[in-house]
């Protein structure tokens, strides 16, 4: 039983570095309870982790105005701050973004002139 809890405190312990070495990024964790939130590390704990939290926030206008059938709906977003247990949190892992890929691999030398 004791291997267990010391188990357990290592994860724990791995989990507050990995949550260390994230803060300030976009970040996606993984809850025991199956949700996945969408979120940036704003500090940590030894036993919990500040989060702000993303939420989609779209306006409507509403007005009889027939003229601006095309328009849009505004949107925004904005972070809540929320707190979790660090226990509570299953994996971290960073929000695939932005991807900058690769130049392409010219053949060397370049067959065209002047080059």
């Amino acid at each position: 039983m004791e291997t267990t809890g010391n188990n357990s405190d290592a994860n724990l312990q791995d989990l507050y570095e990995d949550c260390k070495a994230v803060m300030n990024y976009h970040v996606i964790i993984r809850m025991r309870d199956g949700r996945e939130l969408d979120c940036v590390i704003e500090s940590v704990d030894p036993d919990s982790v500040n989060v702000l939290m993303g939420e989609d926030v779209i306006l409507r206008d509403d007005d009889d105005n027939r003229q601006i059938e095309y328009r849009n709906p505004t949107r925004y977003r904005r972070f809540r701050r929320m707190n979790f247990p660090l226990a509570n949190i299953l994996a971290l892992s960073l929000l695939p973004y932005p991807y900058f890929a690769p130049p392409y691999p010219y053949a060397q030398p370049y067959p065209y002139y002047p080059y």
